[in-house]
């Protein structure tokens, strides 16, 4: 059964190990360099931001979210833990707080677009660079309305 949590400050390095575990499974559309560059960027944010965690009976990290007024800016699960759910329990739980959740997502990560659209988000546009200008797409991606 999984329970989601905020972070605790030990759990930097878990969080970090988590996104090194999700990237190698579900990025190999990153160049070597931007890997690099990325996961520095990674490590100085992750390592002392609080996220939301989703955690197993053990109390084992399992996957991460990161919310940011509506917006889901980061969603990444143990490349272990894939296809156990783990994503779907944090984006329900996400969607419980901010029901017109936002996300971004990178459009050559075909599973996770193919993820958020399975779970009722459409597409609302589209960026040709990520958030620090580089040379991959984004899918701004929102909750398809009901109406």
């Amino acid at each position: 059964m999984l329970k989601i949590r905020m972070s605790r400050p030990d759990e930097g390095d878990q969080v970090v190990a988590i996104w090194k575990s999700s990237v190698d499974a579900t990025h190999d559309f990153l160049s070597a360099n931007d890997r690099i560059e990325i996961e520095k960027e990674v490590v100085g944010f992750f390592s002392e931001t609080p996220v939301w965690v989703a955690v197993n009976a053990d109390d084992q990290a399992l996957g991460f979210m990161f919310l940011h007024d509506g917006h889901m800016e980061a969603l990444f699960i143990d490349a272990a833990a894939r296809g156990l759910g783990v994503g779907k329990a944090l984006l329900l739980h996400a969607l419980s707080i901010y029901p017109n959740l936002t996300i971004d997502v990178n459009e050559q990560n075909q599973q996770a677009v193919g993820f958020y659209q399975h779970m009722g988000f459409q597409v609302t546009g589209h960026s040709p660079v990520d958030s620090q200008g580089r040379a991959y797409p984004l899918l701004h991606l929102s909750m398809a309305s009901s109406t």
